[in-house]
């Protein structure tokens, strides 16, 4: 009896210390694991966001001017740095070479061109659609519909929602790509070479558009009618994947500056003035061009399918992508 009473007490002890080492190693790990996620964390020291202020991109202007991404991410030491990369192809470019993290207004077009060459991009929600801020300008008087500008010159940067513009207010009057003599060409080039009589049209967005009016310019077409002019907001998808915490509070910063353009609309356009350098009524006049609702919407899909068609039927896109992979849904 002695003798089991003694086995009986050793097993116990025995049971008893190995539970204490569970626990331990238990404790041990969840440690480990937290120390781990603090780690991780820790290694966001900075965040690069574009930053392009054209056509008229007012909620990056105020987030640019009121700071509220640096307010947002300086108590935990990150900072926030806004590289002007106004070009869509250059952010897909600093994406994939990790330079970027976040595209803060990137057209679509961009978006699914860099994907289709293999940059790992994500839409993370709608920057703005605005079909009346891009259009087709001409000087002469004689040239007042798409019908007249077959045979003629037309300059506008190839590959953006300009040039989809432009193909497709064509289609829509029954004309080809051919009908019109095309050249690649930046927004304010264009607009010089069509003020110079070197180009009988351009394509031409934003600020742009005021200012060729002041200048004896008149507007042939606007997008309405033949896109919604579809910007997105884009970011890296390791950089998602590893901080989704952050990618959170990027878009919570976002929804700020829509606040306080709705409720302080007199700031708004006195600081979209004084970044785009037009006056505060052509400011007020071409705000109210614009959607900038980031939830992205079965209108917005479609767009976005649209946009994919665009770049194929025109031989920029050899291969579709599949655009609802091109979506991260990050309010989950």
């Amino acid at each position: 009896m002695k003798a089991l009473r003694k086995l009986s007490l050793v097993l116990t002890a025995a049971m008893i210390t190995t539970s204490l080492v569970g626990c331990g190693e238990t404790q041990k790990n969840s440690s480990s694991a937290d120390s781990n996620k603090k780690s991780t964390e820790q290694k966001v020291s900075n965040i690069n966001i574009s930053y392009v202020k054209s056509p008229l991109n007012v909620p990056s202007i105020i987030e640019k001017r009121k700071n509220l991404f640096q307010d947002e991410f300086s108590k935990d030491n990150i900072k926030v740095t806004f590289p002007e990369i106004t070009e869509g192809s250059k952010m897909t470019e600093a994406v994939a070479a990790g330079s970027l993290d976040f595209c803060n207004a990137i057209g679509a077009t961009s978006v699914i061109l860099g994907a289709a060459n293999g940059v790992d991009i994500k839409i993370i929600g709608m920057y703005s659609r605005a079909p009346k801020a891009f259009t087709i300008m001409a000087k002469d008087p004689n040239i007042k519909s798409i019908e007249d500008l077959k045979g003629k010159k037309v300059v506008g940067p190839k590959g953006t929602i300009l040039h989809q513009l432009l193909l497709g207010a064509l289609k829509n009057k029954n004309m080809k790509a051919e009908d019109v003599q095309f050249i690649n060409m930046g927004i304010p080039q264009g607009v010089s070479a069509l003020m110079s009589g070197s180009a009988d049209a351009a394509l031409v967005a934003g600020a742009s558009v005021p200012q060729a009016l002041t200048k004896g310019a008149h507007i042939i077409t606007t997008g309405e009618g033949i896109l919604d002019a579809t910007i997105v907001i884009a970011a890296r998808k390791d950089f998602l994947d590893k901080h989704m915490d952050i990618a959170k509070r990027y878009m919570n910063v976002h929804n700020k500056s829509l606040q306080f353009m709705k409720d302080n609309p007199d700031e708004t356009y006195k600081l979209a003035s004084e970044e785009t350098q037009i006056s505060v009524d052509q400011v007020k006049e071409m705000y109210n061009w614009y959607d900038f609702s980031p939830k992205i919407t079965d209108k917005d899909m479609k767009e976005l399918e649209k946009t994919q068609d665009f770049l194929m039927e025109n031989g920029m896109l050899k291969k579709k992508v599949d655009i609802k992979s091109l979506i991260q849904d990050i309010s989950k």
